[in-house]
């Protein structure tokens, strides 16, 4: 594990702590059930996939550990119409606040002005934070094989399906690929960032595509800028991508997505 995921593990663990003493289980589920109801995340993609040839997962996010500030304008609710306008076919919106300068007030603002399911993007060690996920709204959590073991991680996708969510597992590596496969989420993300020197290259999902059954539903991770480089995970299985940094940097984000996707 990286020193940032660890160091982020530790915050996040006391965090979720903090939060639990405040609200149980039994009152975090109350929330959840008064939450509006679940829409499709995995449902969007196979959807837009089907019909275009690869979706997008737009995502939404003020500024990260190794960049810092992302962009200054920030108005999730304007981002979240703007993305769906340009044709993405789900959020992802960053909740964690300490390294991303997230909150939760953005997945709920954006959700609410748009008609797209929206991943809870944030780290989660708890399966608490699960049901946190969909009192908020969300629709699909994340879940790091590089920050939890495999019991945990089997029971935050437990979790997600007894409240009728999807589950994205990140990869980065063919030990955690090997890992995510025995759960039974058919959603794998290949995040190309190396998470210890923080480099990014798209050789990373070539290398890692190739050992992932037909059955899964392949999201491709991270430098991704460019048409071309949309097509060329494309061609090595992706069916969808996560994008966030090269979006959020553009003045006009609906034309940029409309520019990465010229396929769709």
């Amino acid at each position: 594990m990286s020193d940032t995921l660890e160091r982020i593990g530790i915050y996040k663990r006391a965090e979720t702590a903090r939060r639990k003493a405040a609200l149980s289980y039994a009152d975090i589920c109350a929330k959840a059930r008064a939450a509006s109801p679940v829409r499709g995340f995995f449902r969007q993609l196979q959807t837009r996939q089907a019909a275009d040839g690869l979706a997008l997962i737009a995502e939404i996010k003020k500024a990260s550990p190794s960049k810092g500030l992302i962009r200054a304008d920030f108005d999730p609710p304007a981002l979240a119409r703007a993305y769906e306008d340009g044709g993405a076919a789900c959020l992802s919106i960053l909740t964690d606040t300490e390294s991303f300068e997230g909150a939760d007030s953005h997945l709920v603002e954006a959700r609410a002005a748009v008609s797209l399911p929206v991943l809870r993007k944030d780290f989660l060690y708890d399966p608490w934070q699960v049901v946190e996920a969909r009192a908020l709204g969300a629709d699909c959590i994340l879940v790091i094989m590089a920050a939890v073991d495999d019991t945990l991680a089997a029971d935050l996708v437990a979790e997600a399906a007894r409240w009728d969510m999807d589950a994205l597992i990140e990869v980065h590596d063919r030990a955690e690929l090997d890992r995510a496969l025995a759960l039974p989420s058919p959603l794998i993300g290949i995040n190309n960032r190396n998470l210890r020197t923080f480099d990014v290259t798209l050789d990373t999902f070539e290398a890692l595509s190739a050992h992932v059954p037909e059955d899964r539903f392949l999201v491709a991770e991270s430098g991704i800028f460019s048409f071309d480089d949309a097509e060329r995970v494309r061609k090595s299985g992706a069916k969808a991508l996560l994008v966030g940094e090269s979006l959020m940097r553009q003045n006009d984000v609906t034309s940029a997505v409309k520019d990465l996707m010229k396929f769709a």
